[in-house]
């Protein structure tokens, strides 16, 4: 076997599950997945860390599992953030080009960033990335790398990502205090997007939505670029508890029986199936049917949908969707999702999971519940080329602007 030249780790910390993907690239330059570890997560709410210790040991053991399949020991890892606490928001700075032939150089870009980055942000929270959705070189708008061009006015638009630093303190703490380095910190539906989203979708216009375990995370792209992100604080806990609570069965029996028998959509299952249901206090078991079932599901589901379409409209992005509607992550396997997303936003819906062309154990992470781990891997081999999520084709602008965080975490401890 080729020796490897680089491996890369992946981590994705979600409320119900912690996922370590482990990939390395062979002298032939191919990439390999090579490990996958997972464990369940403990001290996570919501995206947000409520028990260090847990989580830190959660992390141990994914981390563990994925070492002992790849074989080697994982000294650090590109980690994933979400939870309720992100914020975003488009800017856009302008500045005048400062070169006597008015040619367009990196440093006239950098400053165009930084000025669209000048925003009041509260103290309480960080800039986590600052994407560039499109530059503007003296009104010629749509230009995705303007080094090396003429003009006397340079303006760009940006997505800024803010979180809350306390929460992404804690994330990065639980990740050393298990004993490794956080070499980079990304969105989880951007990189979510790196997995499963082809070009032409986002050049189309496209919703991809991320649903989990504690949280519903959403990101739409128009023209190869970042319109929105957003989180919704909604996911399949949520649809777990609805079980518990409506059946009164314990939470890890209304989960198998969510998994093993559940549906999103009730119009899709007949009455005449029947599902055991554990009674909780030493009650005795009982019979439902899976019609009975669904239609405690659906209304949750609905409800994300119905969340997510409410973030597309309200923001005027509804007529730039011309790609329709991906789902992934563990909830979008449930029966029926994608048939109850089309009811509610009206559009072509489809299974997102990380597509083919990657060696090893690709087959093994072709799944909507790795799509976050996947696409962290993807991200970090893709960005050290410059092609990344936060870079242009060129590979000469949108690096610039990518969020520095050493800086950050030196300011943090």
């Amino acid at each position: 076997m080729a020796q490897a030249t680089k491996s890369y780790a992946g981590l994705d910390i979600g409320t119900t599950k912690i996922s370590c993907i482990v990939a390395d690239v062979d002298q032939n330059g191919e990439l390999r997945i090579v490990g996958i570890g997972n464990a369940p997560s403990e001290g996570l709410r919501r995206g947000a860390v409520v028990d260090l210790e847990k989580t830190v040991a959660s992390i141990a053991r994914a981390v563990e599992e994925a070492e002992r399949m790849a074989g080697f020991e994982i000294k650090g890892v590109h980690a994933g953030i979400a939870g309720d606490h992100i914020r975003s928001l488009n800017s856009r700075g302008v500045v005048a080009i400062s070169r006597k032939d008015n040619e367009i150089a990196a440093a006239d870009v950098e400053r165009v960033i930084e000025a669209a980055k000048a925003i009041a942000i509260p103290t309480d929270r960080e800039i986590i990335h600052v994407i560039p959705q499109e530059f503007i070189v003296d009104d010629q708008d749509g230009i995705k790398d303007p080094v090396g061009m003429s003009g006397v006015r340079l303006e760009a638009e940006v997505h800024i990502i803010t979180g809350a630093v306390t929460s992404a303190r804690n994330i990065c703490r639980a990740i050393q205090r298990a004993g490794l380095k956080v070499y980079d910190l990304t969105l989880e539906p951007l990189a979510s997007a790196m997995a499963v989203l082809d070009a032409d979708e986002k050049d189309l216009g496209v919703v991809l939505l991320d649903l989990g375990g504690g949280t519903t995370d959403m990101a739409v792209f128009h023209e190869g670029a970042v319109r929105h992100t957003s989180i919704i604080p909604f996911g399949g806990a949520n649809v777990t508890s609805d079980i518990a609570i409506g059946l009164r069965t314990p939470i890890d029996k209304a989960e198998a029986i969510k998994l093993q028998s559940g549906s999103a959509l009730a119009a899709m299952v007949g009455g005449h199936e029947m599902v055991s249901v554990s009674g909780v206090g030493g009650r005795g078991d009982k019979e439902i049917s899976r019609h009975v079932l669904a239609s405690m599901i659906e209304p949750r589901m609905e409800e994300i949908f119905a969340l997510a379409n409410k973030e597309v409209r309200k923001n005027h992005f509804a007529p730039l969707i011309g790609g329709g509607v991906v789902l992934t992550g563990g909830t979008s396997l449930l029966p029926g999702a994608a048939e109850l997303a089309e009811q509610v936003f009206e559009m072509p819906v489809r299974l997102g999971a990380p597509r083919g062309g990657l060696g090893g154990l690709s087959a093994n992470v072709a799944d909507p519940r790795y799509s976050t781990g996947v696409g962290l891997v993807l991200n970090a081999v893709q960005a050290e080329t410059g092609q990344g999520l936060f870079s242009s084709e060129g590979g000469s602008t949108r690096p610039k602007a990518r969020f520095d965080l050493r800086s950050w975490f030196a300011n943090l401890f």
